[in-house]
């Protein structure tokens, strides 16, 4: 009796010790353990917020979409069947499918094994809601060719197990773009970002280029997230819920685009690349009183539903980061600063030297087949003198033509919401830099380099009445039940030009349309149109190339009451050096001008001696992206 109360005692006193010890020394570590084995925190993805036109058209949207998961600690070594099963579901081979369905042992630093995936693994993500439920329903039909009845209590809790938890589905979202590859450079595309979160990988749509990158943080919203205890199936346990906070979805932003207006100007846009097979073009389309963009669109373009699958000078928006030598539409930057110094003024003649000009040791050519002698300043815009515009130039002096390009916006960012634009800050360089010739150079366009919108927006200037506009692409941003988070205005940079000198600007671009001017194939039949064309040898090897030219067109109307200014810009078309800005461009600028007066049934001028047709209220137009007008 004594060795046995002994024998107790010191039994007592060890389990007394080894609590202590584990209670007491390890406690911290012990209590960690078993928060981790039993606790986990899971992310809530908040929603990615839509962008929308200017009319509500969705743009860009987000649909729920379910991540396949197995747990393969549950599969045990039934892979085959499964892989079977699965694969022809998830579009996957089965040799694909089958090693995940695998717990994974990899080895430690210490030489010790260690079980990886054990419960989680991600088979196939972007499935949609009707495949999980015919996933669920296979997996609930399975078979494994033995009579179940005949199996013991383990193996049938083992089958049951596999049927109902071997397979699940983590919720997740997919970035859509409804209209393919209408407006996809102003659009961008979204990627997936992946981390890890209590030991699971975590995916999350982030923006990559365009408006999905500029508005990244305020279309992605706030992600919440749940603190829960689980049990040892990975379920959760609700009762023991501690942390419930909500995701905050993100915003949907609500641009200036119009998609009727892009579709208008991507289907034009498309006629002329298959017509004349340039390198790339353009065109923008703004209201010239707002700054705000109603079409951008550059091709080639691409899918932004599949970015990876286009080459990536397609994924590039060469309206904002390719720089070009503007040629002839510089012209108006240059008369309206003469103008509006009272340097000269539109009856003041200039002698274009029949069309050669000797100027600091180079020599000066009016376009081809143009010997121009005397012409007055509102002719050398009507007949896009090169000579005409240096000598001009000359007479302001090197400091003022500087000061009105820096004032047009040139040689700076216009602000626009788009990330990677370019400011072509190198390319507008101070007099003091200038070479000897360059006072003559510059003025026709040579020597000085812009981007597309840029160039835009300084016409649009001179349609504004002188006073120059950032150019506005994001209306508002707003919650998914319409309510207004933010609300941007319309932004004035500077008055470039008096009211006055903007008039008389004008009225010599009206004569640019005339049938002595550039560009008579840009006229309109019901209203009067104001423009500039230009036609910029490229620079290949560092020479300028004689069969490679950049042309523009960039044009406004009605005239006296500018409704809208657009430009169009095509590189290198196939006609090489018979491709001038008016012959090509102005048929473009007309179609489209045309077709966005119908559809947003702009009032047509009072032209005298013709009569006034009535215009249709809304014009329908399909486009390649199965687009369809309002």
């Amino acid at each position: 009796m004594l060795a046995l109360t002994l024998i107790v005692c010191a039994a007592f006193v060890g389990l007394g010790g080894k609590l202590v010890y584990l209670q007491v020394f390890r406690h911290d570590e012990l209590a960690k353990l078993a928060q981790d084995n039993t606790q986990h925190e899971f992310r809530q993805a908040p929603r990615r917020g839509d962008i929308l036109d200017a009319r509500g058209n969705l743009l860009a949207t987000s649909v729920p979409v379910k991540t396949i998961c197995a747990d393969p600690s549950l599969i045990s070594t039934r892979q085959a069947v499964v892989a079977h099963t699965l694969a022809p579901l998830l579009q996957m081979s089965e040799s694909e499918l089958y090693p995940k369905l695998f717990v994974r042992v990899s080895k430690n630093e210490k030489g010790g094994t260690v079980t990886n995936n054990l419960h989680y693994v991600r088979l196939q993500k972007n499935v949609t809601e009707e495949t999980w439920q015919k996933i669920q329903l296979a997996m609930s039909r399975i078979s494994f060719g033995a009579d179940e009845k005949k199996l013991s209590k383990n193996d049938r809790e083992l089958l049951r197990n596999l049927r109902q938890c071997a397979i699940f589905a983590d919720p997740d979202q997919m970035r859509v773009y409804p209209n393919g590859a209408l407006a996809a450079q102003v659009l961008g595309f979204s990627g997936v970002e992946e981390f890890k979160l209590d030991g699971r990988p975590v995916s999350q749509i982030s923006g990559r280029d365009g408006i999905e990158l500029a508005l990244n943080s305020d279309l992605s919203g706030v992600a919440g997230w749940r603190v829960t205890a689980t049990d040892s199936k990975q379920q959760e346990l609700v009762a023991l819920r501690d942390e419930d906070v909500q995701p905050r979805d993100g915003l949907n932003a609500v641009l200036t685009i119009d998609a009727a207006v892009q579709n208008i100007v991507e289907s034009v846009l498309a006629d002329a690349m298959k017509e004349h097979e340039p390198v790339s073009i353009t065109g923008i389309v703004t209201r010239p009183r707002t700054g705000e963009i109603l079409a951008m669109a550059s091709l080639p373009d691409f899918d932004p539903n599949k970015p990876g699958a286009a080459p990536p000078d397609a994924l590039r928006n060469r309206v904002i980061s390719d720089v070009m030598e503007p040629g002839s539409t510089f012209k108006t930057i240059v008369i309206s600063g003469a103008l509006n110094e009272h340097v000269v003024s539109l009856s003041d003649v200039v002698f274009c030297e029949n069309g050669v000009f000797h100027y600091g040791g180079i020599t000066l050519h009016d376009a081809e087949h143009d010997h121009f002698g005397n012409l007055t300043v509102e002719q050398v815009l009507e007949k896009s003198s090169n000579i005409g515009a240096s000598k001009i130039g000359i007479k302001l002096q090197a400091p003022k033509l500087y000061d009105y390009m820096t004032r047009f916006g040139l040689g700076a960012l216009t602000g626009i919401s788009l990330p990677n634009e370019s400011s072509a800050a190198n390319f507008v360089r101070p007099p003091d830099t200038w070479g000897k010739y360059s006072i003559a150079q510059i003025p026709m366009g040579q020597g000085v380099a812009v981007t597309r919108l840029q160039m835009a927006m300084a016409v649009g200037a001179i349609a504004n009445g002188g006073v120059l506009m950032r150019p506005m692409l994001v209306k508002r941003l707003q919650d998914r039940d319409g309510r207004v988070v933010q609300q941007y205005e319309p932004q004035t940079v500077r008055r470039v030009i008096s009211e006055e000198t903007a008039k008389e600007m004008v009225e010599a671009l009206k004569t640019v349309v005339s049938d002595d001017g550039t560009a008579p194939l840009a006229r309109m039949a019901n209203y009067v149109v104001a423009g500039k064309t230009g036609t910029a040898q490229k620079v290949v090897n560092g020479t300028y190339s004689n069969d490679k030219f950049v042309i523009t067109f960039i044009g406004f109307f009605p005239a006296d009451n500018p409704q809208l200014c657009i430009s169009i810009v095509m590189d290198a078309p196939k006609e090489g050096g018979h491709a001038f800005g008016g012959a090509l461009c102005g048929p473009v600028f007309h179609e489209i001008a045309e077709r966005c007066a119908s559809y947003l049934n702009i009032v047509p001028d009072e032209i005298p001696g013709q009569p006034k047709s009535p215009r249709p209220i809304v014009a329908s137009a399909k486009s390649k992206n199965n687009y369809q007008t309002p």
